[in-house]
């Protein structure tokens, strides 16, 4: 979460940070809160001594028959003064901690201001957009026509939100995944990692998914947790764990199912599968000592830069803004592909660092040298890349004027040298 001593030492830039995203100022509350458990463990203290020394005292006393009365007396005021002092101080730790869960991450000085995603920054732009011979169509629309993306029949089985796939396009989403996972273990040095999309509600709260973005997750009855992207368990895997330095960076990427009900977009994208309850994704996470954080983030961007550029889709990279960066970043950049049928520019990698955001969550640290100190480590995660917004974007981009999709050459050995989805 956040580190108590530094929130002590300058609240007014803890609560300058949260300014930033639109936050009311905390800080004053919380160090009153914490003065009065600091309050409150040192009488702790005091009086469990003197509750030592007075059962010296009573025994003495018994032994050469004098009279203890009074300091048995003592004894049980002091028990009972005990027990409402560690109240005291679990009751202001209990506070403590709910306040400092709901508080998102502090920004990186580089993340401009602003409000919402009107103020991101454009880093770069890569590719060409091509320029059709006729008006491109959305994906849903090829899909459909082509027999091989099945809403109704999702609607049918599971409600909105869900779609069926059906042939070459199935083969197409598979074969993207396919692709992923292998460039990002061949050539960027990522292990691939085979994952449980069931997780407990520690791995959530240690990611920050809880509780914060609870109502935008699937909860089962049993307690545990469908996850909303394979950051979970991965980032979770390190939770409790004090790693040699030597083991790090370690780079670990899955292909999973996710899930996510999202909550709040009523009338978003209702058409397509651009925003779904169940969708694929390649997910890489990084686990880093404090001082290469900051490299390691544009490292990730680029690998994620890589699959777009190896499939030949124009993209731009986003350096978000203060009110549009998320919950647990402290910096986060998006790659967002060009999409003609839109005629718009989407959302379809998000690569953030949270720093030690996470770590102190899920007390996951690492020992600098023999002898040291543990310390927390920097965890980093990204989209390498959504699988199905991947599949649209190909799709969009290598659309035929009779409705056909040209396979881009890098998947063509994914799915059995196949040139084109859907050809006379």
């Amino acid at each position: 979460m956040h580190d108590l001593r530094a929130l002590r030492a300058d609240p007014a830039a803890f609560d300058a940070a949260l300014t930033r995203r639109g936050g009311a100022p905390v800080a004053a509350h919380i160090v009153l809160l914490d003065e009065e458990r600091r309050a409150a463990v040192t009488a702790l203290q005091d009086r469990q001594a003197r509750r030592k020394t007075l059962s010296k005292e009573v025994g003495t006393l018994r032994r050469t028959g004098a009279d203890s009365t009074p300091q048995e007396a003592e004894a049980v005021a002091l028990r009972e003064e005990i027990e409402r002092l560690e109240a005291v101080v679990r009751d202001r730790d209990a506070e403590i901690r709910d306040l400092l869960v709901t508080l998102p991450n502090r920004l990186d000085d580089g993340v401009p201001d602003g409000a919402d995603e009107s103020a991101n920054m454009v880093v770069h732009q890569v590719g060409e957009r091509r320029n059709f011979a006729f008006p491109p169509s959305e994906h849903f629309v090829l899909g459909e026509a082509l027999g091989m993306m099945d809403f109704e029949t999702a609607s049918k089985l599971s409600g909105a939100r869900f779609v069926v796939l059906r042939g070459a396009l199935a083969r197409m989403e598979r074969a993207l995944g396919q692709f992923m996972l292998d460039l990002h273990v061949q050539d960027h040095g990522y292990t691939e990692t085979a994952v449980p999309v069931l997780v407990n509600e520690a791995a959530m709260f240690g990611t920050d998914k809880l509780p914060k973005f609870a109502d935008q997750s699937f909860r089962t009855e049993d307690g545990r947790w469908l996850v909303p992207t394979a950051e979970v368990p991965l980032a979770a895997s390190v939770a409790g764990d004090i790693l040699p330095a030597s083991a790090l960076p370690r780079r670990m990427v899955a292909l999973s199912s996710c899930f996510r009900s999202e909550a709040g977009a009523a009338g978003r994208d209702t058409r397509g599968m651009l925003r779904q309850h169940q969708f694929q994704k390649v997910e890489m996470v990084s686990v880093t000592r404090p001082e290469d954080s900051d490299a390691e983030l544009e490292r990730m961007t680029r690998c994620a830069e890589t699959v777009l550029e190896r499939l030949g889709i124009p993209y731009r990279r986003m350096l978000l803004c203060a009110g549009d960066t998320g919950f647990g970043a402290a910096k986060t950049f998006d790659l967002e592909a060009w999409l003609p049928g839109q005629d718009a520019w989407r959302e379809i990698s998000s690569c953030s660092t949270t720093r030690a955001f996470q770590a102190r969550r899920m007390n996951a640290r690492f020992r600098p040298a023999e002898g040291e100190a543990p310390e927390f480590v920097h965890t980093l995660n990204g989209s390498g890349l959504a699988v199905g917004r991947t599949l649209i974007a190909v799709m969009e981009n290598y659309q035929n004027a009779d409705g056909s999709i040209t396979v881009p050459e890098v998947l063509r050995p994914y799915m059995g040298g196949l040139a084109v989805v859907g050809a006379p």
